[in-house]
């Protein structure tokens, strides 16, 4: 949630992501950028997004021979989100290969 809010790098997640999920990662952080921009612009305050997420949940299954499947339900100051993530073992490395944020 802190790449998304901008205030952690997305490329720190680069090798944890496969290049769809980072691609969708880095547009979900522009998105919000911009929102922040357009908030400074026209003089408002900008939202302290993402900040102090806790898991309240968090749900783990293999769904085949190195593919685990997760989901969490994360709560932040102005809502709670929904995360769902495939992990795949690929090259002896786990990466992210699916990957939605609610």
């Amino acid at each position: 949630m802190e790449a998304v809010a901008g205030t952690r790098p997305v490329q720190q997640l680069a090798r944890w992501l496969d290049p769809a999920c980072y691609e969708k990662l880095v547009h979900r952080a522009d998105i919000v950028k911009a929102h922040q921009a357009r908030l400074r612009s026209t003089g408002g305050a900008p939202l302290r997004l993402h900040r102090s997420t806790v898991v309240r949940s968090s749900r783990v299954c293999r769904a085949a021979e190195g593919a685990y499947e997760a989901s969490l339900v994360v709560a932040e100051a102005r809502r709670v989100r929904a995360i769902a993530l495939r992990l795949e073992l690929v090259r002896g490395l786990w990466k992210v290969t699916a990957l939605e944020i609610g």
